[in-house]
């Protein structure tokens, strides 16, 4: 037998994926919203008895985070995930406008592809297959290669769990041999619908160029606004609990702190307090070597590790307890390596004198990461309006923005992909839901005559049109403007001489 080559086997398993993916598609579409939530009911039962073993896989095959908050993420891509769309409408009629006699009926999209990342590689999946089939649509995963192993148990875990509670045979699948041949096949097969992309800008942009609809997110750059009147203790409390959950993987976890020139001493007490090590401008530059390459690309190997191994890395000494490095910064873009996304335990500080600074100092860091995500902590409402022009999808208050943004702490809809919206190349700015995943018709009923339209409009009054000229159909003179005589009925003929009339004067002839 003929010996193919890794990236044309991975080609022809997509082909085949997708074709078995359109097949289920199809009949999802016929199931009932009882046969639906049977499925999803038994998803979350799997999804929760894994979730410990799926958060150790991940974290034993690509190094980032922390099992235990990975567990968490898996606890909130299932059961808070469904409890949140359990009662969502996303099978036939959704809603009736009585008044003026629009119904509203949901069919679902199609084939969906969905790009599982390194960072949240089992949590993802399991949100992914749950608003998939929500919306009754299969779905076709494309792993991250480094966490290739994870994401494909969680999809057979998941598949196997649908199928058992009567879901269609190849409902959810992966692709079993990743390659960037396989992922850019399936992205232009012509079975897939939908692509729901989460990850590297590279990768969505791809996404984006593939042709088809896309959900796509943008990166996080979020930046932590500690306003003269916050309480300062919950303040860092809660940006501390985000940015050391998995130890910064979520794209919303903060990125940089802004405090004022009043409160600049306890905030900077407060972090010191709770386990924040503020580097000298020396030890600042060795950390940013070690985590950027290429300008302000973040190296991979030291993405969600803890204060500790970056320390280690970068050859400084930090106190024992620390739990995220902290480096002062002067600028934002080149030359200012921390105003950038960093996905790990390390977080930039700025100083300003009042909220007019930090406004302009959050709009230059949202620039590294536009449309995502930024949060402040105050207890005036002003503030908060103000700041809710800001150019960022999500504007979190007095929360942490990890778990602020996917909707853990916040009344969003609990999501692993964030949109960004047109700020940050996204089609949607929302938290992607099911709803995101349905076409919905509209069934509309006429209400107007269309034979009387024009007659019954009573805000319609253009007598040059109609031949009038303000009076009856019947005049002894001559109208000044289109110079028909109104000596007799107007007829369609003349309607027609009007028009060509009309049409020359545009033209100029």
């Amino acid at each position: 037998m003929e010996n193919f080559d890794y990236d044309l086997r991975s080609v022809q398993e997509v082909r085949n994926l997708a074709r078995l993916g359109k097949v289920a598609t199809d009949k999802l579409a016929a199931y009932t919203g009882e046969q639906i939530d049977k499925i999803l009911k038994n998803m979350v039962r799997v999804a929760e008895e894994n979730a410990v073993c799926l958060a150790q896989m991940a974290v034993e095959e690509t190094g980032f985070g922390k099992a235990a908050d990975k567990t968490y993420k898996n606890h909130l891509a299932s059961t808070i995930l469904y409890n949140a769309i359990k009662d969502m409408k996303t099978i036939g009629v959704i809603q009736e406008d009585v008044v003026n006699q629009i119904i509203e009926v949901a069919d679902p999209v199609g084939l969906v592809m969905g790009i599982i990342p390194s960072t949240n590689p089992t949590s993802t999946v399991i949100y992914k297959a749950m608003i998939a089939l929500k919306a009754r649509n299969a779905i076709v995963f494309s792993p991250h290669p480094s966490a290739a192993k994870c994401t494909m148990k969680a999809t057979e875990l998941m598949y196997k769990a649908a199928v058992e509670a009567g879901a269609p045979e190849n409902c959810i699948s992966c692709i079993s041999m990743p390659s960037m041949a396989a992922t850019d096949e399936l992205m232009h097969a012509k079975e897939v619908a939908i692509i729901i992309a989460t990850g590297g800008p590279g990768m969505v942009k791809a996404a984006y160029s593939a042709g088809k609809p896309a959900l796509g997110v943008g990166a996080g750059n979020s930046p932590a606004y500690i306003e003269r009147t916050a309480n300062i203790q919950k303040a860092v409390t809660n940006i501390m609990a985000s940015k050391t959950f998995d130890n910064g993987t979520i794209c919303a976890s903060e990125q940089s702190i802004i405090c004022e020139e009043c409160n600049r001493d306890a905030v900077v007490a407060e972090f010191k307090n709770q386990g924040g090590y503020f580097m000298t401008a020396e030890e600042t530059a060795k950390v940013c070597k070690l985590l950027f390459k290429n300008g302000h690309a973040m190296n991979a190997k030291f993405v969600g590790r803890s204060a500790e191994v970056i320390a280690e890395g970068a050859g400084i000494s930090i106190p024992a307890g620390t739990r995220v490095l902290i480096g002062e910064q002067g600028g934002v873009g080149d030359g200012y390596p921390l105003s950038f996304e960093k996905l790990t335990c390390v977080l930039g500080f700025y100083t300003v004198k009042d909220w007019h600074e930090a406004c302009e100092l959050s709009i230059a860091l949202l620039q590294n990461g536009i449309g995502h995500t930024m949060s402040l902590h105050t207890e005036d409402r002003d503030i908060v309006m103000k700041f809710a022009a800001k150019p960022a999808s999500r504007i979190l208050v007095n929360t942490g923005g990890s778990m602020g943004g996917t909707g853990a702490s916040t009344g969003l809809m609990p999501a692993f992909t964030l949109g960004c919206g047109t700020w940050g190349g996204s089609s949607t700015s929302e938290n992607v839901t099911p709803m995101h995943l349905v076409n919905i018709k509209k069934v509309a009923y006429g209400l107007k005559d269309c034979a009387t339209l024009a007659a019954d409009d009573a805000t319609f009054n253009h007598p040059e049109i109609t031949g009038s000229c303000g009076g009856s159909g019947v005049s002894s003179t001559t109208c000044g403007s289109c110079g028909v005589s109104q000596e007799r009925e107007i007829t369609q003929d003349d309607l027609m001489d009007l028009v060509n009339h009309l049409v020359n004067a545009m033209k100029g002839e």
